[in-house]
């Protein structure tokens, strides 16, 4: 008899974003005509640049001439690309890692989960509080927990990294054991960013517990204050206990073409797996159950890390930034509290007058029309605020802003 994964069935409810579009949807339904000004999930908005665009086109080209069409290519992606990512690496932060340690992928979100698959389902996960939800519901998935336990809203067998507005939303490597730490900065949803002195506090303890750091960096372009790092790597003693993962979609426009990398070094190892097996392994999943990403969107990928594309994706990058810093600023004017916004493009929001995070997202959206993502979807510690995307055309920024003064 075939039988439901029992894993999945330990899930709560239905998937943040989901949720977060049904209820608009149906406040739409019961005020047909009005628009939504959609300051919640995020999604780019802005095109591809040119010099990317071109190139996925060249591809295009290519694909459809018999001579010099290509089938599959590499399952650890295109070597070039790799080695312009390593490239990156080395020039924009000083990280030197040999080129196989980098693997091209269809996006960070999909590989911080099915990094997990190398790992043992007795394997502890820590997640910080709040954290980007995918980080939960795999461990959840991957059989790493147990239930979900509603009077502590919190699965047994998670380890949970709280903070709050005392620690500049940046949390400590907690105090009992771990095998699997999952850390984003810049964070999402919190906009927070790490010092090297933080990460090299996780990179001790990973050492001393001999457990693996899982780092997402998908928001590093976003980051301009001086002295705050950009990878894992740039702490030293990372490269043996770390799993770094990357994208192209906040900084690319590639949210819908689909393209990130992961990096499993050689060095990487843990009680029972010496140096250069967590590396064999992922190499022979990803051998096993992937094909490699789109031969399109790699040609884009290759483009967006030449010299121009860089110029490219930071214009976007800074476009983003400017929408987040017209937030804040009307933020500020109405009063709020609120954080992150400078390296990241999330504004962390305290709901006012004690609301929870529903019950400000309904306010927002009944008053002002305005869609943002209640923080209590990111964890225990995200109730009582809410996360404002800057994703978005600079006209609608304006505007969700305007109906914020207008309306609250």
């Amino acid at each position: 008899m075939a039988r439901v994964s029992e894993e999945f069935l330990l899930l709560q409810s239905g998937y943040l974003f989901p949720e977060v579009a049904r209820r608009i949807r149906a406040w739409q339904e019961k005020n047909p005509g009005e628009d939504v000004l959609r300051l919640s999930i995020g999604n780019t908005t802005e095109a591809i640049t040119p010099v990317i665009a071109e190139a996925m086109h060249h591809e295009i080209d290519l694909l459809s001439d018999r001579k010099t069409y290509t089938g599959y290519g590499d399952e650890q992606g295109n070597t070039e690309l790799r080695e312009a990512i390593a490239a990156h690496y080395r020039n924009e932060y000083g990280v030197d890692l040999p080129v196989s340690s980098f693997f091209i992928s269809d996006g960070a979100k999909s590989d911080a989960a099915n990094i997990q698959s190398i790992f043992s389902r007795s394997s502890i996960p820590a997640v910080q509080d709040p954290s980007y939800p995918v980080y939960v519901d795999s461990s959840v998935a991957g059989g790493h927990t147990g239930c979900y336990d509603t009077k502590r809203e919190a699965y047994n067998g998670i380890v949970y990294m709280p903070s709050d507005a005392a620690s500049g939303f940046v949390q400590t490597p907690p105090k009992e054991h771990a095998d699997i730490i999952y850390l984003c900065f810049p964070n999402n949803p919190t906009g927070a960013v790490a010092t090297k002195e933080q990460l090299k506090a996780f990179v001790d303890y990973a050492h001393r517990e001999k457990a693996v750091i899982i780092f997402d960096s998908a928001y590093s372009d976003y980051i301009s204050t001086p002295g705050i790092p950009h990878s894992i790597y740039e702490i030293e003693g990372a490269e043996d206990c770390a799993i770094e993962i990357g994208s192209f979609s906040k900084n690319a426009g590639f949210t819908g073409v689909r393209l990130g990398w992961s990096i499993v070094p050689e060095a990487l190892e843990s009680d029972n797996a010496p140096r250069g097996t967590f590396h064999r392994i992922w190499n022979r999943r990803q051998c096993t159950f992937f094909n490699g990403a789109s031969n399109i969107s790699q040609a884009g990928g290759l483009a967006a890390l030449s010299g121009a594309g860089r110029k490219e994706c930071m214009s976007l990058v800074n476009y983003y930034k400017g929408n987040a810093a017209i937030i804040a600023e009307g933020i500020k004017s109405l009063g709020m509290e609120s954080y992150g916004g400078v390296d990241s493009p999330y504004i962390w929001l305290r709901c006012p007058d004690g609301l929870s995070s529903w019950e400000f997202f309904d306010l927002l959206l009944e008053k002002a029309h305005v869609a943002v993502t209640p923080g209590s979807g990111f964890g225990h510690c995200g109730e009582g605020f809410v996360r404002i995307s800057s994703y978005g055309h600079r006209e609608d920024i304006e505007r969700a802003v305007e109906a914020l003064k207008e309306k609250l």
